[in-house]
């Protein structure tokens, strides 16, 4: 049988020299060989599926990059392509790199500088920017990096000998010789996550201190660590809550601090790039997801997961999530196929029979979707990455990049990912009857989101067996910890705001020179400041007015106290009812943090006001609903 070879080299992998595939030291200590039986089942179910698909899809061709090529593309993702010659404003580039961290500048640095050495050596006429230059600009007798964090050890290009040492690969120490005390970080709780730190930073200090614990969890659910998301007086910040022009910085921002966190813990973190290949531009199964969004926009507008893949859940979810080996037992293979061929012709039209679909087809029909997907659901340029997740030495910093990544993914990519790791998660809600745990649903899921038949049969089965159990534990962490992972760090947030401040007082030089030059600033100061004195009046100290354009009550004003949420003045403002406004429900509307530091907010419940007004004082406040 095809799936004999699966079979036999699980079997030789064990008996490995090194003991690469089922090493018992981090992350893959928690899944034996007896829990993956399942892992190896489901990949000969899928082996089998794909054997009797005689319409193959082209597979997706990796490309192998040339030499500082990945570095090029990475700076250019990160919105620093004026680095090394590209057009660009390079003030804008300063500003974003004077809110870095020491450790992010320190990635910053080491690619720039590989980037420099390929030109000089390919002979490109490019005046390039020397970036230590800017980062001494920056950093010049400063005590702290912006985000609150303490100087770190971490090495520049200025020591060329350590910077040699350095491209070979950090090196994660767990001695205890070392005698400083141990930052305030490594002195919490396991399960504490510090969000208002960068991880990179922490890392660092962890290294420097010679503290760093391997945290290892056994084979049952309620092994793994408790991480709770910390409470924070100036709301907690998901994805989904910022504007799309903070998102952007948001998105530059995990990059460069994920990059940041591999270079600390010595993991190689390359961004891979698929050559482009035919795909479907219409059907179901096969078609890209932003294809599938676009189609499926037109029916449903403002849906942000595909119809047949919403579809697929309900329909599982209809029969009960309680039958046992749910997502485990497959679905019969013809009649799996025929399913999905009536799907393609009937599904748009509406015809089909889904009376006629059973439990267990669905289920095999919902992994057959995420597999034929023409790249990845976790991208070609992350999957990797993803992949990777499980070398990081201890568990909260596997959790950290994590969360990162699922930063960097496309909008589409993380809708979908997110609206999957909530349907498993509700599976495992029935673990009692269905018997499906966390750590079964995770080995049964890890084969169809990690070994992507696109790169190519040969390299798949050279390393799958090392990565099997490393991906199912990847996978667990994505659905324990998914209302971690959709959350953007405090530290990220505050990076952002510091971003839109300095940028703002960049634009306020800008227009001062213009006024100047026309010779109108006079003028206009003083219709500034008459414009602005009635409102300064109106609004006393420690009031804030908060607007409701969508409520009865248009325009309230609220004085601020130790206690006062954004709940409360939510509550307020919709206990003024009124016939002539449309009620609105209380989870329709959302208080908004809009401009000063901040392009537009939508703030939690738990959001204490005080302590963010006087984090960001010339904010307005806006109530409406959430998807206006």
């Amino acid at each position: 049988r095809r799936s004999g070879q699966y079979t036999m080299n699980h079997e030789n992998s064990k008996k490995a020299p090194d003991g690469a595939a089922f090493d018992r030291s981090g992350s893959q200590d928690s899944l034996d060989e007896l829990s993956m039986n399942d892992y190896w089942k489901e990949l000969e179910n899928i082996h089998e599926t794909r054997g009797n698909n005689h319409e193959e899809q082209e597979a997706l061709v990796v490309k192998e990059p040339d030499e500082g090529e990945l570095e090029e593309e990475w700076l250019k993702e990160a919105g620093l392509s004026n680095l090394f010659g590209e057009p660009g404003d390079s003030l804008e580039s300063v500003v974003f790199l004077s809110t870095l961290t020491r450790t992010q500048k320190a990635a910053v640095e080491k690619r720039v500088e590989t980037v420099t050495q390929t030109m000089r050596k390919k002979n490109k006429q490019y005046q390039i920017p020397d970036v230590r230059d800017i980062f001494r600009l920056q950093s010049d007798s400063k005590g702290k990096v912006c985000d609150g964090s303490e100087p770190s050890t971490v090495r520049t290009f200025e020591n060329k000998n350590e910077t040699q040492d350095e491209a070979k690969g950090p090196k994660f120490s767990l001695g205890t010789d070392d005698q400083t005390s141990p930052p305030e970080d490594t002195r919490r709780s396991e399960t504490a996550i510090n969000l208002e730190i960068s991880f990179a930073e922490q890392a660092a200090n962890l290294k420097d201190s010679s503290v760093g614990r391997m945290c290892k969890g056994g084979g049952d659910d309620t092994l793994l660590p408790n991480f709770k998301l910390p409470k924070d007086k100036t709301g907690t910040t998901k994805i989904g809550d910022l504007a799309p022009q903070d998102m952007k910085k948001v998105y530059s921002l995990a990059l460069i601090e994920l990059t940041a966190l591999y270079d600390i813990l010595g993991t190689e973190f390359k961004q891979q790039k698929a050559a482009k290949i035919k795909t479907k531009d219409s059907g179901l199964f096969g078609v890209p997801l932003a294809v599938l969004l676009e189609q499926d926009q037109k029916k449903v507008p403002g849906t942000k997961t595909p119809l047949i893949f919403q579809k697929l859940i309900s329909q599982i979810e209809e029969a009960t999530l309680e039958t046992e080996g749910l997502l485990r037992i497959p679905g019969v293979a013809a009649r799996v196929k025929s399913l999905c061929q009536e799907l393609e012709a009937k599904f748009y039209e509406g015809t089909f029979n889904w009376e006629n679909v059973k439990q267990h087809d669905a289920a095999s029909l919902l992994k057959l979707f995420i597999r034929e997907l023409p790249q990845p659901l976790l991208t070609v340029e992350y999957l990797k990455a993803f992949q990777d997740v499980q070398n990081l030495p201890t568990k909260k910093q596997q959790l950290q990049a994590l969360n990162l990544l699922v930063l960097l993914l496309p909008e589409a990519n993380r809708d979908t990912l997110k609206v999957l790791l909530e349907f498993l998660q509700r599976v495992i809600d029935h673990r009692e009857k269905n018997k499906m745990t966390l750590k079964n649903v995770a080995v049964v899921m890890a084969p169809n989101l990690f070994t992507f038949h696109g790169f190519g049969s040969k390299s798949i089965e050279q390393s799958e067996f090392v990565m099997a159990a490393g991906t199912a534990n990847v996978m667990r962490f994505m659905i324990q910890y998914q209302k971690l992972l959709w959350t953007i760090p405090k530290f990220i947030v505050n990076q952002v705001r510091k971003q839109n401040t300095e940028s703002q007082k960049k634009e306020k030089k800008d227009k001062a020179m213009k006024k100047l030059l026309k010779k109108m600033a006079y003028d206009r100061e003083k219709h500034e400041k008459q414009d602005k004195t009635p409102n300064d009046a109106d609004v006393p100290q420690g009031v804030i007015r908060v607007q409701a354009p969508h409520l009865s009550k248009v325009s309230m004003a609220i004085q601020l106290t130790e206690e006062l949420k954004a709940a409360d003045i939510v509550a307020r403002f919709l206990s003024q009812k009124s016939g002539n406004v449309q009620t609105l429900k209380r989870e329709e509307v959302f208080l908004y943090e809009i401009g000063g530091n901040i392009g537009e907010r939508c703030l939690d419940d738990d959001t204490y006001m005080k302590d963010l007004y006087q984090l960001n004082p010339n904010a307005e406040w806006v109530i409406k609903p959430r998807n206006s």
